[in-house]
């Protein structure tokens, strides 16, 4: 059954496992990009799983996205494949969203070696959900690699701003005013310069009217978050497609502190342990 909660549910984890990471590089979209990998030490196949770090499209790294790939590696356990992708203004859109595509298809392609079953999902928080729901659409659309589920926390989904410039003065003020919109304007503004492309269904998933046959949802939203208000409403626009979803929100915190939140990464856990599994 399909289920839609505004609260995080109690669920029972097993034990972290213990991981080994290395880096590989491989050729991007627009130039090499990095990959670290978190591969759990437990001598069985795992299922995998992208992970695309925040950061508005300008910032963030690969060492900002420590704690959530190896707390969700290890508490699955999957293979998480954290992705360096090309970072505006230097490289706009659509370079971030063809990395992760890259990512996706090296991943499948290096499933045997790497010991992994053939089910792929896909995390991302910020601007990384951005990016997570943009190769959704690509694996879709293009039909070269399978992604069996998708989670999003936190995630930049409408570059109009339209929904966050829609809140209550209280609420404007609980998620940073108008400081904070002013900033994700900015961050769009570096990944989307020019006005069309802020048309493109890849661009605005929120706007979106294709999202029939996407993978499963995860969408987790924090209490303080200007960004709340879109990513629910993108729930909302999957379940009325008929996609699969959940909606998890956690009070008193921002959207800055999803990544390192560990009910939030256990949510995401438990969330990804089932769809992957059951996708194998």
């Amino acid at each position: 059954m399909d289920r839609s909660s505004r609260q995080p549910h109690s669920v029972t984890h097993p034990a972290p496992c213990p991981l080994a990471v290395d880096d590989r590089t491989i050729t991007g979209h627009a130039q090499d990009i990095r990959l670290r990998l978190y591969r759990p030490l437990i001598g069985l196949a795992v299922p995998a799983l992208l992970y695309l770090h925040g950061g508005g499209f300008t910032g963030g790294s690969l060492e900002d996205a420590e704690t959530a790939a190896s707390m969700i590696a290890e508490t699955i356990p999957a293979l998480v494949v954290s992705v360096g992708y090309s970072l505006a203004p230097r490289h706009p859109f659509p370079t971030a969203a063809h990395d992760a595509h890259r990512a996706a298809l090296w991943t499948q392609d290096a499933a045997q070696e790497l010991g992994v079953t053939g089910a792929l999902g896909v995390a991302g928080h910020d601007a990384g959900g951005h990016v997570a729901a943009s190769l959704t659409f690509l694996a879709r659309d293009l039909g070269e690699v399978a992604i069996a589920a998708q989670v999003l926390l936190g995630p930049m989904l409408d570059p109009s701003m339209t929904r966050a410039s829609q809140t209550t003065i209280r609420e404007a003020q609980a998620m940073g005013g108008e400081e904070a919109v002013a900033s994700c304007a900015k961050c769009y503004r570096a990944y989307l310069p020019e006005a069309s492309q802020r048309l493109h269904p890849y661009a605005a998933p929120l706007e979106s009217r294709r999202l029939a046959n996407l993978p499963p949802a995860l969408i987790v939203t924090a209490q303080n978050d200007v960004l709340r208000i879109e990513a629910e409403h993108y729930a909302a626009n999957l379940i009325a497609a008929g996609v699969p979803t959940e909606v998890t929100r956690f009070p008193a915190i921002s959207n800055r502190a999803l990544p390192n939140h560990r009910p939030a990464l256990l949510a995401a856990a438990d969330f990804l342990r089932r769809r992957l599994t059951a996708a194998a």
